[in-house]
Formats: structure tokens, sequence, C-alpha cells
């Protein structure tokens, strides 16, 4: 009778191996979801699993490529991925909140001009602003752009990234002239984000693409030169500037000039001090109505009767808002002039299409109060409000002063919500 060999042996030989007969997207899509370093190991598991660990397209390097365990350093990572990798680039990621920025960088970045890279994203955590090297500027592919704690200063040969689409500069240090040329020569910008910046004060946006606009920083001016297809935007005034009002030319009204230059807004979040500068020169309500604009968000001092005024002639002059969100900023002294705010002056404009408002860290003062009042009697088919004081001091007199307000609206729901 004919023996059998071991079983183990058997195993080996007739059956085939699992992890190598993966189809290669599926291989693909697991090494996507692993850290690099664990990308690495995975190319002894088998001949074809290592040489698909080295074709990657998408590299990121963050804090998981390393171990407290391993000796190797993250650099000694990032070179080893990069002279083993044989394919095209589409995405390289440097994103460590332990590592400074050293010469390094320069290498990678020279490396990846080889290669038609679409996505960078560099993040640099800790250090000064790391001057990021020319090569960055000859990566003429680039669709998106990400870029933390840098300062950015290109050659005179710099032309522009012609395919970008997406811009995310955080924390980065540019020049006013480079700024603005750097996003006109952006002609496909559709997403613009930039947070903490310093160099210049004049935020000039000439982006006819533009759909998306996200800015927090200390500015002094807001120009959109060319993006009527904006629609999407989120602006924050950091550090007032108490002569704004010089940066504007007599009889003119910063709030007039901001929306006349995005006639197509659908979404608006104006945080931190934004609404002091346009309420610079404020007279009145909108020549043009803000047709497309249905939610909207606003950080409002109540004891400054120049911004309740703005807020009340943008809500005024946004026929089809349907949802609203008031951010009390109660810091600053009172302003001098008006003293009383009348609901009976604005009550010719009903807001037609308002279902849900929400109202976060009110102090049941009596702007605040009259405000909430003066939203119930003018919003006929209001669904929802909620609101939510600043603190438990307040909460008891706030629900009896709006359980007494007259609402438009048979079916509005007033929630409060504790602090």
């Amino acid at each position: 009778m004919r023996k059998e060999p071991p079983k183990s042996h058997y195993k080996m030989d007739m059956e085939l191996d699992r992890l190598s007969s993966l189809p290669c997207h599926i291989i693909e899509q697991i090494l996507q979801h692993l850290p690099m370093k664990e990308v690495v190991r995975t190319s002894v598991l088998s001949t074809k699993w290592r040489y698909r660990s080295s074709t990657l397209g998408r590299l990121v390097f963050d804090h998981q490529c390393v171990s407290a365990r391993n000796q190797i350093t993250f650099v000694n990572i990032v070179d080893h991925v990069l002279l083993l990798h044989t394919g095209p680039i589409d995405m390289f990621k440097l994103s460590n909140r332990d590592f400074f920025a050293t010469s390094d960088i320069d290498r990678w970045i020279l490396y990846l001009t080889r290669s038609s890279v679409k996505e960078f994203v560099l993040e640099i955590w800790k250090g000064a602003r790391f001057t990021m090297p020319s090569g960055l500027f000859s990566l003429k592919e680039l669709t998106h752009l990400e870029l933390f704690n840098c300062l950015l200063k290109p050659p005179s040969t710099f032309k522009g990234f012609r395919n970008l689409k997406s811009l995310d500069i955080q924390h980065v240090t540019v020049a006013q002239d480079v700024f603005e040329n750097l996003i006109v020569s952006c002609p496909l910008l559709e997403r613009l984000t930039l947070m903490n910046f310093d160099g210049f004060t004049d935020l000039n946006i000439d982006a006819p693409n533009l759909q998306f606009f996200d800015v927090g920083g200390a500015f002094e001016d807001v120009n959109f030169v060319n993006a009527l297809n904006l629609t999407v935007v989120a602006i924050a005034l950091y550090d007032h500037v108490p002569n704004h009002q010089r940066r504007s030319p007599r009889n003119s009204c910063n709030l007039l000039k901001f929306f006349a230059q995005i006639p197509r807004i659908q979404r608006l979040e104006i945080q931190s001090h934004f609404l002091k500068y346009l309420a610079a020169g404020v007279s009145g309500k909108l020549p043009r109505p803000c047709r497309d604009l249905n939610y909207l968000s606003i950080r409002i001092n109540f004891s400054d009767w120049e911004e309740v005024l703005t807020a009340v002639f943008l809500l005024r002059s946004s026929p089809a808002l349907q949802e609203l969100e008031i951010l009390v900023r109660p810091e600053e002294e009172p302003a001098a002039g008006r003293t009383k705010f009348s609901i009976k002056d604005y009550c010719d404009c009903p807001f037609a299409q308002l279902q849900l408002v929400r109202i976060i860290g009110t102090s049941n003062t009596q702007p605040e109060v009259d405000f909430i009042e003066f939203l119930l009697s003018n919003s006929p088919v209001l669904e929802k409000m909620t609101v939510k004081p600043a603190s438990v001091n307040c909460g008891w007199e706030l629900v009896k002063k709006l359980l007494r307000f007259k609402r438009v609206s048979a079916n509005a729901e007033i929630i409060y919500l504790e602090p």
C-alpha cells in the first residue's frame, strides 16, 4: 500500500496560496487601509504581495509608521518605501506630530517631481515654519495641495498649478503678492481653505471656478474679484481691526460690497468678528436679495446695534432662507448710538421659508430676547426653534419668556437645551 505524504507537506504542495490568489485590486484596497509600517511587512507574505506593496499609489506617512519598540526611524521608513517604489504615486501625505522638519523633506519632494503626483499633503507639527523647497512648485499635475506650518516662496519661474482644484493652507506665511498670484494662477480651483495665516492682510480672491471658501484669520479686507460661482462660504475674522472702516471708500458699505460679489451664495457662516466688518457703513436692505441663500450661521454681539441691524438687513434680503443659526458673542461693551431694538420697524418682510432656528449662548439680555421674539413673529412656516443659554442662571426666566411669545407659525416647536 502506497504511503501518503505528511498532511502538512501535502497542503503546501496542493493548496493554492490564498493570499497570492486574491485579485490585485483587493490586495491594493487592503494595503490602503494599513499603516505604512504594516504595508512594508506584507512584502514577506508572498511574491505577489512583495511587488504589490512597491507599486502602491497612495503613500501615507504618519505617526503609525514607527513604533516605540522598533529602532527604525520615521525617516528610514520613508526612505525605504520610496527607494523600493516602482509605480506612479497619486497621493503623498506626510504628517507626524513627533517629526521635526528637516532637509529630508527636500529630498522626498525632489523624488516626487519624477512622478505625476495628484495629491500632496504636508503637515509640520513641530518647529518653525518650514520653507517649502522649489521642487514643490514643479508638481504640475497636482489637483489637491494641503500645507500646514509652512512658508511659501515660489521661484520666479513658477507659472501656477494649472490642474489644482483644492487648496488647503493653514498656519502659513505668504507675502501679499505671492498669495494673489498663487490663487489667480490656479484657474480650475474649486475649494480654498485658509487658516491662521500671516504675511498678507487683504483677501483678494480671483478664482472663477471657486465654489467653496473657508477662511479664518486676522485680515483687513476681503474682495471676490472674480468668484461668481461661489456657493459655500465660512469666514471668520479673528482679530477685529478697529480702524477697518478706513479701508472702505466714503459712503461705501461692506455688506453691500460683499454680497454683490457672491450672488449665488447658498450657505454662509459669519464667524468671530466678521459681522462687525460687514456692519461698516451699513445703511439698509441689500439692493439685490440673496435668492439662493438657504443656510445662514451668524456669530453676533447683541450689545452692538450695528451688528444687530446688519443681521436684520441680511435676513430681510434672504427670501429662500430655511435654516438659521445664531451664536451669541457677548464679550464687547455696548456700542454707542441706538439703544432699543424695535420689532415693528422690520415686520414688513416675513421669513417665508424659514423652518429651523438655533440660538446658542444667549444670556437672556433684552436685545437677545427681542430678537427671538422678532423671529417667532415673522416666520410663518417655522417648525423648530432650539434655544441654549450660556449658563443655568438665566434658564428659568428665559423659559417663561419663550412660553409667552406669540408664534405666527402654528406648528412652531420651541426646544430648550440645558447649557
